[in-house]
């Protein structure tokens, strides 16, 4: 199979938005718009290289947007142009070299289906460029100036374009070099490829592959997304946690938020609370926000012995921005000493107060393993958490 690399250009600024920050920044039940179109690339395996072009003025935004969803490694970044051609023929430069074919796919088009991309691919090896297009199915009027009508025009030969419009590189490369030399400036890639001579399949697509350009679009693709995938507003999430840490000398034993007297502590970079980080990875997990290595690794300097109560914190502070909250968790902790249910009610109440809920919505539970395994041992703890999110209504 051809090597397959992605340009999203999110360069535009979303003008007939209306808003204050381009639209690819906008979030859509509870994910940024280009989050979510970035995300459909990541889940296909032949895609070997992802390119976004961003705004210049927005990109530093966009890279902490995508750090904060994706690995570092993941995602290549480039300054967009003033156009979409110029944000494009940005992506192409830094596309791996070994790259055989091409994809362009706006960055606020969040609805592709893996079909429609591989009908689009396999359309692009048949003839060496495709793009995805539905027919017009309303009656097309020619109008003037003055908003009065002139003439119909035959509908059964137009298609309207969407995206992805795959090509195979070097043709793409040649149709950029020749608009280039002439000072041509087209609307899409197709448009270019014509130019050159070049066969550009029309693949037939699907009237959800929506691009998200005005305010109207937005309430449509939430709808969408609530009809396609049963994620709507003011639906539930579950996730589950799990973490685990060696005990060690001279260090505080602190659980729930809570310091516990005993001879040794757990040993970890922050303050080690096992309880609290398998809550975090719970509720970041219910989120679809990665885990809490994404968001705190342990080479940051600034959570050196840090209380965990602050990275909860953070975590629910990215679970507002997100629109999601924490309805209740069941929290377990293993471990063989010491007796930990005196400090139930003291622990819920700090976590209650963090999260911003009723203390007996925090359920915490305790067990041994019967002198089994590390925690029997006395060599470490773990903990498991179950959580429910639910997404809050505007």
């Amino acid at each position: 199979m051809s090597k397959i690399g992605v340009i999203i250009p999110a360069g535009g600024v979303g003008r007939r938005m209306g808003g204050v920050k381009p639209k690819q920044f906008l979030e859509l039940s509870g994910l940024p718009v280009l989050v979510r179109t970035i995300r459909i690339f990541r889940q296909l395996p032949e895609v070997t290289a992802i390119v976004v072009a961003a705004p210049a003025a927005y990109l530093e935004e966009t890279r902490a947007l995508i750090l904060r969803y994706f690995p570092a490694d993941d995602i290549l970044l480039v300054v967009g142009g003033e156009s979409r051609q110029q944000s494009v023929r940005s992506g192409l430069a830094v596309v791996p070299r070994e790259t055989e074919l091409v994809v362009v796919h706006d960055g606020v088009r969040p609805f592709l289906t893996p079909e429609l991309f591989r009908a689009c691919v396999a359309g692009a090896a048949e003839t060496g460029a495709a793009l995805l297009a539905v027919p017009v199915k309303d009656t097309v009027k020619a109008v003037d100036a003055n908003q009065l009508v002139f003439g119909t025009v035959d509908r059964r030969e137009l298609w309207l374009a969407q995206t992805p419009q795959a090509a195979r590189r070097n043709l793409l490369e040649q149709a950029f070099a020749a608009a280039e030399r002439d000072n041509f400036s087209g609307t899409d890639e197709a448009a270019l490829l014509e130019r050159i001579g070049c066969r550009v399949k029309v693949v037939p697509g699907l009237e959800r592959n929506l691009k998200i350009t005005r305010p109207e679009d937005l309430v449509l693709a939430e709808a969408l997304l609530g009809t396609e995938t049963g994620v709507e507003m003011g639906s539930t999430r579950v996730g589950h946690g799990y973490d685990a840490h060696r005990l060690g000398d001279n260090r505080r034993l602190v659980l729930g938020g809570v310091e516990i007297p005993f001879a040794r502590g757990l040993v970890g970079h922050s303050d080690a609370d096992v309880l609290l980080h398998a809550l975090c990875d719970a509720m970041l997990g219910a989120a679809g926000l990665g885990d809490i290595g994404r968001h705190f690794p342990d080479h940051d300097l600034e959570l050196k012995d840090v209380s965990s109560l602050l990275l909860l914190e953070r975590v629910v502070g990215l679970l507002r921005r997100n629109r999601l909250q924490l309805v209740n968790a069941d929290l377990t902790v293993i471990a063989q000493r010491p007796k930990l249910s005196p400090y139930f009610s003291q622990m819920q109440a700090e976590i209650g107060r963090v999260c911003a809920i009723p203390p007996e919505l925090i359920n915490i539970k305790a067990t041994t393993t019967e002198n089994m395994g590390f925690a029997g041992r006395e060599e470490g703890m773990a903990a498991h958490a179950v959580v429910l999110l639910q997404t809050v209504l505007d």
